[in-house]
């Protein structure tokens, strides 16, 4: 079923958009709620820039599943951070092994990534008249990044704030649920169309691989994203096999 809300405000929202499954979902989220929606995607260096390039195609399907959504869409806009590469010593900045470090981080950590990203949407926010600031981050299904935290997103917002002296809400619709859950609110946001358009053009892989299609998406499907993706899929599946049962045993 397709879970239509009216706009909670007036005030225009910016995404963080990677073009990843996160974050096309809290595009999806944001559009639904939002009379105004701008989304903002960064080139650091990261190995999967590729992800970049999943972006347009994933704001062109969403603006075609919905026509209140394509109203709302605004613009888009990509930042470089080329330094942040080059001050990261990571394997999502370099060309190295995937493995857990000595810190007990994996090697994709990229300190201060979520903190520099947000900080340069809020500035953009601020020139573009944008209160609300939606982000992707979760401490319930991902790898242990300390920046994508409730406590780290709430002490931020409330350091932008008083550092701009404006209201900024940063809102993480994923910070509590899984990524079955994540594949469950896409359906309750644009349904099947949704979920196959996220499924299909957006990118996890921190290999930047993309090539065969997957049931759960592209990916070499072996680096830590791909997995929790893969999951996250298998999970979802299987809710929607026993929901598909369940409403044909009460037929």
């Amino acid at each position: 079923m397709i879970m239509s809300l009216q706009p909670s405000s007036t005030d225009g929202a910016l995404v963080v958009f990677s073009g990843g499954q996160d974050s096309a979902t809290c595009l999806a989220w944001a559009l639904d709620r939002f009379s105004r929606v701008e989304t903002l995607g960064f080139d650091y260096g990261q190995r999967h820039a590729v992800e970049l390039t999943c972006r347009d195609t994933l704001r062109d399907g969403m603006a075609a599943l919905q026509d209140d959504w394509k109203e709302r869409l605004g613009p888009d806009h990509t930042l470089e951070l080329d330094a942040l590469g080059k001050v990261s010593d990571t394997a999502l900045t370099r060309d190295t092994e995937i493995q857990m470090t000595e810190s007990g981080l994996p090697s994709t950590f990229v300190p201060g990534r979520n903190l520099i990203f947000l900080s340069f949407a809020a500035a953009l926010a601020y020139r573009r008249g944008l209160r609300h600031i939606v982000t992707g981050v979760c401490e319930t299904d991902y790898s242990g990044y300390p920046d994508c935290r409730d406590d780290t997103i709430k002490a931020l917002q409330v350091a932008l704030n008083l550092g701009m002296d404006s209201r900024f809400v940063l809102h993480t619709p994923l910070m509590w649920i899984d990524k079955a859950q994540t594949w469950q609110l896409a359906e309750s946001l644009g349904g099947e169309p949704l979920v196959t358009l996220i499924n299909h053009e957006s990118h996890s892989c921190y290999l930047g691989t993309r090539g065969t299609l997957h049931a759960w998406g592209h990916g070499c499907g072996v680096c830590p994203a791909c997995e929790l993706r893969k999951a996250g899929w298998t999970a979802y599946e299987a809710l929607r096999e026993s929901r598909t049962s369940g409403n044909d045993s009460h037929g």
